[in-house]
């Protein structure tokens, strides 16, 4: 078992987050929440045409997989407001431009978007999605508005993984940035004459933020890997990096919001900005604790087999 992006996936994911540094960067977010929603993906959309990234077939070729995996971390780097995990996800054997899952309520963040939408519920059923005009701020609602589905077939179990893998590939390159911007600050930032970075406390907190991020960066690759080779479980799986990643941006933003103290609330930060278009994707199709009762249910006495299950095995006997 291989679960290392390959090289060409990783440069793919390097250049993307260069390319889109010099489309505006963090700017690209503030821009978003000014403008219409509609207008959203206009500094977005061309230069991900340029990089190929709706070319990529994520669902016939493994090398290509990994990279619109690193491609949505490096659109989750900068917070990227706009669905491309979702544009990534779409089913081959349907006329749309994009999928979500959905799960209790039927709600998506693909606000104004002129998109061909497709929903799919963890029991398989798809539906062609239409989107609701959005009636508030961008501000509060992060893009979220609700959809009147309209049902298709029951054909989507092979669409539920990798609909549940990508967005959390978006939230792994948040999770990244977060932690960069909160070492950033804490190495500049003084206090009793010294940086906070010099104070084991602070230490403390960021080993176990990045402890947090690193292990969700594992459960990723695997996942993926789960997808590329078919697995049976690549659903549970699916799930079990879902929730691994919910509880880690938990800790990583409790963390990051501590150390930033009262600026990392204020819209001067980039980190406020970060953490509030994370909500979405940590709360859509289900927050933790529902991710947990479906895991929980699907699994049963068997458990999971994870990344470290053979040698778990192993070990055991």
């Amino acid at each position: 078992m291989n679960i290392d992006l390959c090289a060409e996936a990783r440069e793919y994911g390097i250049q993307t987050r260069k390319a889109l540094e010099a489309a505006g960067g963090d700017e690209l977010l503030r821009l978003a929440e000014s403008a219409d929603p509609a207008r959203r993906g206009d500094a977005v959309v061309p230069l991900l045409d340029e990089l190929g990234a709706w070319d990529l077939d994520v669902r016939g070729d493994a090398d290509e997989l990994e990279a619109a995996a690193a491609l949505c971390r490096s659109a989750g780097y900068w917070g990227i407001p706009y669905p491309v995990a979702e544009r990534l996800s779409r089913p081959a054997d349907l006329d749309v431009d994009a999928l979500v899952v959905v799960g209790g309520e039927m709600v998506a963040p693909v606000a104004g978007l002129d998109l061909r939408l497709a929903a799919v519920t963890l029991d398989g059923e798809r539906s062609i999605a239409t989107p609701r005009p959005p009636t508030g701020s961008p501000r509060h609602s992060g893009f979220v508005v609700p959809l009147d589905l309209t049902p298709v077939d029951r054909d989507g179990a092979k669409d539920i993984a990798l609909a549940l893998v990508l967005p959390i590939w978006t939230l792994l390159g948040t999770l990244d940035r977060a932690l960069e911007l909160t070492r950033d600050h804490v190495l500049v930032r003084e206090q009793f004459g010294q940086p906070l970075a010099r104070m084991q406390g602070v230490q403390f907190q960021l080993t176990d933020a990045e402890v947090e991020r690193t292990g969700v960066d594992v459960l990723a690759r695997y996942a993926l890997w789960s997808i590329q080779t078919g697995s049976d479980d690549a659903i549970e799986d699916a799930l079990a990096l879902r929730l691994a990643a919910l509880e880690a941006a938990q800790v990583v933003f409790r963390v990051s919001h501590q150390l930033h103290g009262a600026s990392g609330f204020c819209d001067e930060t980039t980190l406020s900005w970060l953490s509030r278009y994370s909500l979405p994707v940590r709360r859509l199709p289900f927050g933790p604790s529902v991710t947990t009762d479906v895991l929980t249910r699907r699994v049963g006495r068997n458990g999971l087999q994870g990344p470290f299950g053979d040698a778990v095995a192993e070990v055991a006997s």
